[in-house]
Protein backbone atom coordinates (compact mmCIF):
# COMPACT_ATOMS: atom_id res chain seq x y z
CA UNK A 1 0.00 0.00 0.00
CA UNK A 2 1.17 3.51 -0.79
CA UNK A 3 1.40 6.10 2.00
CA UNK A 4 -1.89 7.97 2.11
CA UNK A 5 -4.10 5.03 1.15
CA UNK A 6 -6.82 3.40 3.23
CA UNK A 7 -8.54 0.05 2.70
CA UNK A 8 -11.52 -1.03 4.81
CA UNK A 9 -13.15 -4.42 4.30
CA UNK A 10 -16.35 -5.28 6.19
CA UNK A 11 -15.30 -3.10 9.14
CA UNK A 12 -17.65 -3.18 12.13
CA UNK A 13 -17.43 -1.69 15.60
CA UNK A 14 -19.64 -2.77 18.48
CA UNK A 15 -19.94 -1.19 21.91
CA UNK A 16 -21.45 -2.79 24.99
CA UNK A 17 -23.54 -0.23 26.85
CA UNK A 18 -24.88 -0.82 30.33
CA UNK A 19 -28.33 0.69 30.89
CA UNK A 20 -27.55 1.83 34.45
CA UNK A 21 -24.38 3.76 35.06
CA UNK A 22 -24.00 3.73 38.85
CA UNK A 23 -24.51 0.40 40.53
CA UNK A 24 -23.43 -0.49 44.05
CA UNK A 25 -21.57 -3.70 44.73
CA UNK A 26 -24.65 -5.11 46.44
CA UNK A 27 -26.85 -4.31 43.43
CA UNK A 28 -24.29 -5.84 41.08
CA UNK A 29 -24.39 -9.11 43.04
CA UNK A 30 -28.14 -9.24 43.72
CA UNK A 31 -29.28 -8.00 40.30
CA UNK A 32 -26.48 -9.54 38.25
CA UNK A 33 -28.74 -11.09 35.64
CA UNK A 34 -30.58 -7.77 35.15
CA UNK A 35 -27.38 -5.85 34.45
CA UNK A 36 -26.78 -7.23 30.99
CA UNK A 37 -25.14 -4.87 28.52
CA UNK A 38 -26.95 -3.76 25.39
CA UNK A 39 -24.97 -4.19 22.17
CA UNK A 40 -24.82 -1.09 19.99
CA UNK A 41 -23.33 -1.39 16.53
CA UNK A 42 -21.89 2.03 15.67
CA UNK A 43 -20.42 0.84 12.35
CA UNK A 44 -21.43 -2.33 10.56
CA UNK A 45 -19.88 -3.99 7.48
CA UNK A 46 -18.34 -0.87 5.92
CA UNK A 47 -16.02 -1.34 2.96
CA UNK A 48 -14.16 1.26 0.90
CA UNK A 49 -10.82 2.09 -0.67
CA UNK A 50 -9.23 5.55 -0.66
CA UNK A 51 -6.19 6.26 -2.80
CA UNK A 52 -3.48 8.85 -2.02
CA UNK A 53 -4.60 12.37 -2.91
CA UNK A 54 -8.32 11.63 -2.82
CA UNK A 55 -10.73 13.62 -0.67
CA UNK A 56 -13.67 11.74 0.80
CA UNK A 57 -16.56 12.87 2.98
CA UNK A 58 -18.81 10.73 5.18
CA UNK A 59 -22.35 12.00 5.50
CA UNK A 60 -25.20 10.74 7.64
CA UNK A 61 -27.57 11.46 10.47
CA UNK A 62 -26.48 11.99 14.05
CA UNK A 63 -25.57 8.64 15.55
CA UNK A 64 -24.91 7.00 12.20
CA UNK A 65 -21.26 6.17 13.02
CA UNK A 66 -19.30 8.89 11.20
CA UNK A 67 -17.15 9.87 14.18
CA UNK A 68 -16.65 6.23 15.18
CA UNK A 69 -15.43 5.46 11.66
CA UNK A 70 -12.97 8.36 11.81
CA UNK A 71 -11.76 7.19 15.20
CA UNK A 72 -11.20 3.73 13.73
CA UNK A 73 -9.14 5.29 10.93
CA UNK A 74 -7.16 7.35 13.45
CA UNK A 75 -6.41 4.25 15.52
CA UNK A 76 -8.35 5.43 18.58
CA UNK A 77 -10.60 2.34 18.35
CA UNK A 78 -9.97 -1.08 16.84
CA UNK A 79 -12.59 -2.75 14.68
CA UNK A 80 -14.70 -5.44 16.35
CA UNK A 81 -14.58 -7.31 13.04
CA UNK A 82 -13.32 -6.80 9.51
CA UNK A 83 -9.97 -5.47 8.39
CA UNK A 84 -8.70 -1.93 8.21
CA UNK A 85 -5.38 -0.86 6.70
CA UNK A 86 -4.17 2.74 6.92
CA UNK A 87 -0.82 3.51 5.29
CA UNK A 88 1.14 6.54 6.41
CA UNK A 89 1.06 9.06 9.21
CA UNK A 90 -2.43 10.16 10.23
CA UNK A 91 -3.20 13.69 11.38
CA UNK A 92 -6.60 13.94 12.98
CA UNK A 93 -8.70 16.95 13.81
CA UNK A 94 -11.42 14.96 15.50
CA UNK A 95 -11.67 16.90 18.72
CA UNK A 96 -9.33 19.85 18.80
CA UNK A 97 -7.61 20.04 22.13
CA UNK A 98 -8.66 16.55 23.17
CA UNK A 99 -5.96 15.28 25.46
CA UNK A 100 -4.89 18.73 26.60
CA UNK A 101 -4.08 18.90 30.29
CA UNK A 102 -5.89 21.91 31.74
CA UNK A 103 -3.20 22.70 34.32
CA UNK A 104 -0.35 22.56 31.81
CA UNK A 105 0.69 25.67 29.93
CA UNK A 106 0.14 26.09 26.22
CA UNK A 107 3.83 25.32 25.75
CA UNK A 108 3.58 22.05 27.70
CA UNK A 109 0.43 21.03 25.84
CA UNK A 110 2.10 21.60 22.48
CA UNK A 111 4.72 19.00 23.40
CA UNK A 112 2.13 16.66 24.92
CA UNK A 113 -0.27 16.84 22.00
CA UNK A 114 2.48 16.62 19.38
CA UNK A 115 3.81 13.45 21.03
CA UNK A 116 0.35 11.90 20.68
CA UNK A 117 0.58 12.65 16.94
CA UNK A 118 3.91 10.83 16.90
CA UNK A 119 6.22 13.84 16.67
CA UNK A 120 9.53 13.63 18.49
CA UNK A 121 10.72 16.39 20.81
CA UNK A 122 13.31 17.49 18.23
CA UNK A 123 10.55 17.88 15.61
CA UNK A 124 8.47 20.00 18.00
CA UNK A 125 11.52 22.09 18.98
CA UNK A 126 12.06 22.84 15.28
CA UNK A 127 8.39 23.74 14.66
CA UNK A 128 7.55 25.33 18.01
CA UNK A 129 7.79 28.96 16.87
CA UNK A 130 5.68 28.16 13.79
CA UNK A 131 2.99 26.52 15.93
CA UNK A 132 2.85 29.46 18.34
CA UNK A 133 2.82 32.01 15.51
CA UNK A 134 0.03 30.13 13.70
CA UNK A 135 -2.04 29.95 16.89
CA UNK A 136 -1.49 33.69 17.59
CA UNK A 137 -1.11 32.87 21.29
CA UNK A 138 2.41 34.25 21.87
CA UNK A 139 1.35 36.29 24.92
CA UNK A 140 -0.51 33.37 26.49
CA UNK A 141 1.69 30.38 25.66
CA UNK A 142 3.13 30.13 29.18
CA UNK A 143 -0.23 30.34 30.96
CA UNK A 144 -2.25 27.25 31.99
CA UNK A 145 -4.77 26.49 29.25
CA UNK A 146 -7.59 26.40 31.80
CA UNK A 147 -7.35 30.20 31.46
CA UNK A 148 -7.82 30.04 27.66
CA UNK A 149 -11.10 30.82 25.95
CA UNK A 150 -12.76 28.15 23.78
CA UNK A 151 -11.42 29.89 20.68
CA UNK A 152 -7.88 29.96 22.04
CA UNK A 153 -8.15 26.26 22.87
CA UNK A 154 -9.28 25.52 19.33
CA UNK A 155 -6.57 27.65 17.72
CA UNK A 156 -3.85 25.90 19.72
CA UNK A 157 -5.20 22.44 18.85
CA UNK A 158 -5.49 23.38 15.18
CA UNK A 159 -1.99 24.91 15.09
CA UNK A 160 -0.52 21.67 16.44
CA UNK A 161 -2.52 19.44 14.09
CA UNK A 162 -1.59 21.33 10.92
CA UNK A 163 2.10 21.09 11.79
CA UNK A 164 2.02 17.30 11.63
CA UNK A 165 3.41 16.01 8.34
CA UNK A 166 0.58 13.61 7.62
CA UNK A 167 -0.27 11.66 4.51
CA UNK A 168 -3.83 11.31 5.80
CA UNK A 169 -5.80 14.14 7.42
CA UNK A 170 -9.07 13.34 9.21
CA UNK A 171 -11.52 16.16 9.94
CA UNK A 172 -14.67 15.78 12.06
CA UNK A 173 -16.87 18.83 12.47
CA UNK A 174 -13.94 20.83 13.81
CA UNK A 175 -14.93 23.91 11.80
CA UNK A 176 -18.58 23.80 12.82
Amino acid sequence: MQPGSIVAENVSRRFRVYPQRHVTLKEAIVRRRHLRPVEVWAVRDVSFRIEPGESVGFMGRNGSGKTTLLRLLAGVFRPTSGSLAVAGRVGSLLELGAGFHQDFTGRDNIYLSASIYGLRKQDVDRRFDEIVAFSELDRFIDLPIRTYSAGMHMRLGFAIAVNVDAEILLLDEVFA
